[in-house]
């Protein structure tokens, strides 16, 4: 594959302070490389090493070696679950109102001139680089190569832009960004100083389009559905109840099930062939049935996970295939490896897909890294860890000097099996963009190790409390109930501590709520499925 890597600059390097200039390269190399993978919308119950039910029918072999050679996180949770501020947060190191991105929509633009990792790192002599999805809107800066999806990207004959501007390449947008991540590791591994490279994944980004190696890989395969698939969103649970994200009623035939005739997903003659070899066959039995009710959402669950596992066995593939260049080219034991979703995401449960909620399968996310030599093999951590903590992480195994204003922690200690004993008992959330496409409401809330307390502030105005111990699937609000009263004192205190301490505030809200709703205004009969972040901007030449 050709990446003209002849042509990646260095620029980044002049920012590298003049007692970095004067170090040897050796000296620089003894700190370690890092790939930092992640995936879009990559739920942990679909990662095999969580143990969960859909991981004995769709495994993930190779980010499982991540797992058993280093650390598995079990509470690893996000900031705001939605694609572009989530990623605002992970580079950052700030909650969304510090960062500035808060949500996807009306051209949302994420400020590289503030701290990120990637500068961080970046001055202090690593070779940085993103290649995949960044979604952030803008130029990227903080990298001396970039290589990046326009926008959402996608699956088929992706375009990707970088500094010579944007172009079209044919092939499977997961297998691509593996190959460019291997290609561009490949050119720098002998410069004497250590690389930082980020292989940010589309997939299993909705509409869930399956590769060509992939295609049709577990359609004799018959998943077991979620406990609460068919949740009628009792319990004191106003919020939940308005939803537009179920299975039933928002998940579409044509764009997310593709029962359709014509493909029309940027595939050339022999992919689509492929294609419609497996897809043909199932669209022609559906629009012979006589599905309805229950059965037809039992229907498009199956059709659901089918393709959305899919995707993320190609992604399994890729990590595989990047593992496996570490290993043969003699970087693998001076490589950290990190994977990872940019948020959770619903597989069914609540009877939802996507994302947003501060319910679990939202916030919790994917968190596995391995460490040769600094990390136990096989380690497992219950800490309350976050997406807030990756910015601060990478600065210090880089030796650096974590910025002031970043927000997060270190999870350095934590990697080396030494959680500091002030480490964070409650972690603060807070989701912004309403109204928007799944009609969720704008929230923030704290979580501890046992209980949630969810404030739905401005649409309805309403508390929520969750004990997880008693009611691990969220289906009972207890909030106002006497058994809990003290409970409920103490969450309300931690959750304005932590307010305090991030500078978040109600007149901060408000500000954010009248920009939003002015916009809201300003584009009447808005598709907000259409809204996100917009393309990254090419060179001008």
């Amino acid at each position: 594959m050709n990446l003209n890597i002849s042509k990646i600059k260095v620029a980044g390097l002049l920012g590298v302070t003049a007692a970095l200039a004067g170090c040897t390269a050796g000296k620089q190399q003894e700190r370690p490389n890092i790939l930092f993978i992640m995936s879009d919308d990559h739920a942990y119950q679909a990662v095999s090493a969580y143990n969960e039910a859909i991981g004995k029918f769709a495994p993930t072999p190779n980010i499982d070696r991540i797992a058993s050679e280093g650390m598995r996180f079990n509470r690893c949770l996000v900031a705001n679950s939605i694609c572009g501020p989530s990623r605002a947060t992970i580079l950052s190191g700030k909650y969304s109102h510090e960062n500035g991105f808060i949500d996807n929509t009306f051209g949302s633009h994420f400020d590289f001139s503030q701290n990120t990792f990637a500068r961080e790192l970046q001055n202090s002599g690593y070779k940085t680089a993103v290649i995949g999805k960044l979604h952030l809107g803008g130029t990227p800066t903080g990298f001396d190569y970039y290589d990046i999806l326009p926008g959402q990207g996608n699956y088929y004959n992706p375009d990707f832009i970088n500094e010579d501007g944007q172009y079209r390449m044919e092939g499977y947008a997961t297998e691509i960004i593996a190959d460019k991540t291997i290609d561009y590791i490949d050119s720098v591994k002998d410069d004497g100083k250590p690389f930082m490279v980020m292989m940010w994944h589309k997939a299993p980004h909705r509409s869930w389009e399956p590769g060509p190696n992939e295609l049709g890989m577990y359609e004799d395969v018959t998943f077991p559905e979620p406990a609460t698939l068919f949740d009628d969103y009792s319990g004191g649970r106003t919020a939940a109840s308005l939803n537009n994200m179920t299975i039933a009623n928002t998940m579409t035939m044509q764009r997310d099930l593709k029962m359709t005739p014509v493909p029309g997903r940027r595939m050339n003659d022999e992919q689509t062939a492929k294609w419609e070899a497996v897809y043909g066959p199932i669209y022609e039995k559906y629009i012979r049935s006589d599905m309805s009710g229950d059965s037809l959402i039992r229907w498009k669950y199956q059709r659901y996970m089918r393709d959305f596992l899919a995707c993320i066995a190609a992604v399994d593939k890729s990590v595989g295939k990047v593992l496996d260049y570490l290993e043969a080219n003699g970087l693998a034991k001076n490589t950290i490896v990190i994977y990872t979703s940019d948020q959770g995401f619903y597989l069914g449960e609540h009877g939802w897909f996507d994302k947003r909620w501060m319910y679990e399968e939202s916030e919790r996310t994917p968190l596995l890294i391995k460490w040769p030599g600094v990390i136990k093999p096989g380690s497992v951590n219950d800490d309350l860890v976050s997406n807030l903590d990756f910015a601060e992480t990478l600065i210090d195994v880089a030796g650096g000097k974590i910025p002031e204003d970043m927000q997060g922690a270190s999870l350095v200690p934590i990697l080396k099996g030494e959680t500091p004993g002030d480490w964070r008992t409650a972690f603060y959330y807070h989701y912004y963009e309403h109204p928007s496409e799944h009609n969720v409401m704008r929230h923030y809330g704290i979580t501890t190790d046992r209980y949630k307390l969810i404030h739905f502030y401005y649409d309805i105005d309403e508390w929520e409390l969750f004990d997880l111990q008693e009611d691990p699937n969220e289906m009972k609000n207890v909030y106002g109930d006497p058994a809990y009263a003290e409970v409920q004192a103490d969450l309300h205190r931690h959750l304005e501590e932590l307010r305090a301490k991030y500078h978040d505030s109600d007149d901060l809200n408000q500000k954010f709520i009248d920009e939003y709703n002015e916009k809201v205004k300003e584009n009447p009969g808005i598709e907000y499925w259409k809204l996100s972040a917009p393309d990254v901007q090419a060179p001008k030449h």
